[in-house]
């Protein structure tokens, strides 16, 4: 555990200089200051606590299906919401199913014990990977059930390494785990580990929610009308060079709805000066300026999941950097998904490519190849609209499966 907590000890002290010229340290050191004073002002001792746990934005959207059907079944519980990343906090701090939302305290002993004395859980439930191994102890120790559902494991994490005793020894002081695969069942039995059973993933069960409950947007319609659109979701840099050379030369009349990752107005200016051709912001969109150009960038962050709705074709970014990210959003809407290369941790990406509805590019060479192929062939547009929507209806279910798990912990 030294080498642990000195890693812990390392991260605060990299997160504390960072917060000078940073605005994602300084939100995250900010959002923890007087964090225990405040927790205690705002908890009621006589509550039964459900404590949910996300890293980001991205696990609380996978972890939701799960907290909301938690909130419907046992209405006598209060749930309490931490997040760890400020892209988490920031934007979901006034969620409204949530009855406390707060920042979880770094993993240090003292923390811990701190929190939990504090919070008093009756249950815990983290989403995907959030292992804090002194926030393990301390649950173990006091008896408390550890849920952790959606998870996936790897054979390079460090669980499975000749050096990952801690963490090993960790993951058996999770009461029960549930996962996404095979392998990952697979690879925990390798370890000794057999509390756990495949569950699938609940962003399945999210993303199919929320093309039932999309939002409408009149003047994106009005936008598209009768042209093809191609959304862009969650881009960065690179995936942006490419997606500007291709609207620099296109020779068609598709159109592009741009969402970056970062929605700076420092990001959103470089972007916008990448573009040789007029843009419009979504936040100015009005029915004056509406069809001024072909290009939309989105300058907010909550729509792209409901403007998915509106195109025929998606790009989703972040694959020439550490990893795609949410393919499934698009899918769900029935969209040929065009991702960077560095996809491999995504088994839904894997997936989808295998299946022909998906495809993935190294270069703007191949994005113009490919783009242009979906544009010009109408029928493969829609096999590949069958099959994403297909994909993503047939594997819904892990909610119920993790929430059938949950019981047993809450009778106890």
């Amino acid at each position: 555990m030294f080498f642990y907590n000195l890693s812990i000890w390392l991260y605060r002290t990299g997160i504390y200089i960072s917060s000078s010229f940073n605005e994602k340290a300084r939100l995250w050191v900010l959002g923890r200051k007087n964090i225990f004073e405040n927790i205690q002002s705002k908890l009621n001792s006589k509550d039964n606590i459900a404590w949910f746990h996300c890293a980001s934005l991205g696990e609380f959207e996978q972890g939701r299906p799960v907290l909301e059907r938690f909130k419907e079944d046992y209405s006598n519980y209060k749930i309490l919401l931490t997040f760890f990343s400020p892209s988490g906090y920031e934007v979901r701090k006034n969620y409204e199913l949530a009855d406390y939302i707060f920042y979880l305290p770094i993993d240090t002993a003292k923390n811990a014990k701190k929190f939990i004395n504090l919070v008093n859980p009756q249950i815990v439930l983290f989403v995907k990977y959030e292992f804090w191994l002194n926030y393990l102890n301390i649950l173990y120790q006091k008896n408390i059930p550890v849920i952790v559902f959606s998870a996936i494991f790897r054979k390079n994490q460090h669980f499975f390494k000749w050096y990952g005793t801690w963490f090993r020894k960790a993951l058996r002081k999770i009461s029960y785990i549930t996962v996404q695969n095979i392998e990952s069942i697979e690879l925990l039995k390798s370890i000794g580990d057999e509390n756990a059973i495949i569950s699938g993933d609940t962003r399945f069960d999210r993303v199919y929610q929320i093309s039932k409950t999309t939002k409408s947007f009149p003047l994106i319609e009005k936008f598209k009308e009768n042209s093809l659109l191609l959304i862009a979701g969650s881009t960065w840099g690179p995936d942006e060079t490419i997606i500007c050379n291709y609207i620099k030369d296109k020779k068609n009349n598709i159109k592009f709805i741009i969402a970056p990752h970062i929605v700076s107005k420092e990001n959103i200016a470089i972007l916008q000066k990448k573009l040789t051709v007029k843009s419009v912001l979504f936040s100015e969109l009005t029915i004056e300026n509406v069809n001024s150009s072909n290009v939309l960038i989105v300058d907010g962050i909550g729509y792209l999941s409901s403007l998915y709705a509106y195109a025929n074709i998606a790009y989703i970014g972040g694959g020439f950097g550490k990893g795609i990210h949410n393919t499934l959003e698009a899918a769900t809407f029935g969209l040929p998904i065009i991702i960077g290369p560095n996809y491999q941790k995504f088994q839904e990406a894997k997936d989808l490519i295998n299946k022909g509805a998906a495809f993935s590019i190294k270069n703007k060479e191949m994005f113009i190849e490919k783009l242009n192929e979906l544009i010009d062939h109408k029928e493969k547009l829609a096999d590949c609209a069958t099959i994403s929507k297909s994909y993503v209806y047939n594997n819904r279910g892990a909610t119920n499966v993790i929430l059938l798990k949950t019981k047993e912990f809450i009778n106890k």
